[in-house]
């Protein structure tokens, strides 16, 4: 199974980046596909998830209201849609995938993609 991340880079404070996680290697419908970040000097927490058969959503408090996650299961990639970006966003954003509906603990999936780096000037 392999993760590849990507769309990650620089955004002034209320702006919007589109985060994107190519899934490949196995059949993803009874997964869920989530959203990491880990901040500098922070321990990586909890983003977003979506269930792949159904798409329900789950947000972490942090960011609902301003970032949307969705799947195109036909591709096997599941996005990220960050608005209204705040400096306390940056951090190296990680997808990753794990079986069932998920969870907002990192040891509940098993897949993790490479990291892509999401800065928010001020």
């Amino acid at each position: 199974v392999q993760l590849q991340a990507f769309g990650g880079g620089l955004v002034q404070a209320g702006g919007c980046l589109r985060l994107s996680c190519a899934a490949a290697g196995r059949t993803f419908s009874s997964y869920s596909m989530a959203w990491f970040r880990q901040a500098p000097g922070k321990d990586r927490e909890f983003v977003a998830r979506i269930f792949w058969n159904g798409g329900s959503t789950f947000f972490a408090d942090s960011v609902k209201g301003r970032f949307t996650i969705s799947s195109d299961n036909a591709k096997n990639t599941a996005t990220l849609q960050m608005n209204s970006l705040k400096p306390e966003d940056t951090a190296v954003y990680y997808c990753a995938a794990g079986i069932g509906r998920g969870g907002t603990s990192s040891a509940g999936y098993d897949y993790w993609g490479q990291g892509t780096l999401v800065t928010v000037s001020s």
